[in-house]
């Protein structure tokens, strides 16, 4: 990389992590100049606009999402396991400063018209069909049911993870998590093709109703 290409994507390690805890909307060029050490106009010269850094935060953001979340999966077998190794990277991706960077983003975004929101849908859509293939592969290989319909696995799956955004950040519900992870252990079971135990847990949880487990 060059110079250029290095100091572009220092600026957008900081972006993205102004953009994670404080919005994406409400970062300014001069936050991002203060917290960067850059003049506006040296920011300027990067990204031309507010809505292109907007874009390119977008893109950063599921750059170090697939980094934390697909990458690692992809060497785990697919199937199940692998379906059940995206989904506990994503839980855990849920759980930095501000939350997941893209259901905060979505909220912001999603009655706006523009480039920032179009490449927030893009990038969502795109995951989602990721999700989706993922659990198609399951079924292809015998570890989900045969009638499971993939989309719809990937609309529970995500579902579950906005409901865990509210009562994590919003309700700021301390069993959130508990609750995420006996709802997506449950998804899983429900998806498997016969024997429960075929479809891996995670490690040291099952998928009694939160109400019974143990409260932190």
């Amino acid at each position: 990389m060059s110079k250029g290409d290095d100091t572009r994507a220092a600026i957008l390690a900081t972006a993205f992590q102004l953009a994670a805890a404080g919005g994406l909307s409400n970062l300014s060029i001069g936050q991002l100049a203060v917290a960067t050490g850059l003049s506006k106009s040296g920011l300027y010269a990067h990204f031309g606009s507010k809505d292109a850094l907007e874009v390119a935060i977008v893109r950063e953001a599921s750059r170090q999402f697939i980094e934390a979340v697909w990458t690692p999966a992809l060497a785990v077998p697919r199937g199940a396991p692998r379906v059940r190794a995206i989904i506990d990277a994503w839980l855990a991706w849920g759980q930095q400063p501000g939350g997941c960077f893209f259901v905060s983003a979505s909220a912001e975004f999603d009655d706006r018209r523009g480039p920032t929101r179009d490449a927030l849908v893009k990038e969502q859509r795109a995951w989602i069909d990721a999700l989706a293939k993922a659990a198609q592969l399951a079924r292809d290989v015998g570890h989900f049911r045969a009638d499971l319909e993939p989309s719809q696995f990937a609309f529970e799956a995500y579902s579950i993870m906005l409901g865990t955004h509210l009562f994590l950040r919003f309700l700021r519900s301390r069993d959130a998590l508990d609750r995420a992870a006996a709802a997506l252990d449950g998804l899983l079971l429900a998806a498997a093709a016969t024997d429960p135990d075929a479809t891996p847990r995670r490690r040291g949880t099952s998928v009694a109703p939160a109400a019974h487990r143990h409260e932190r």
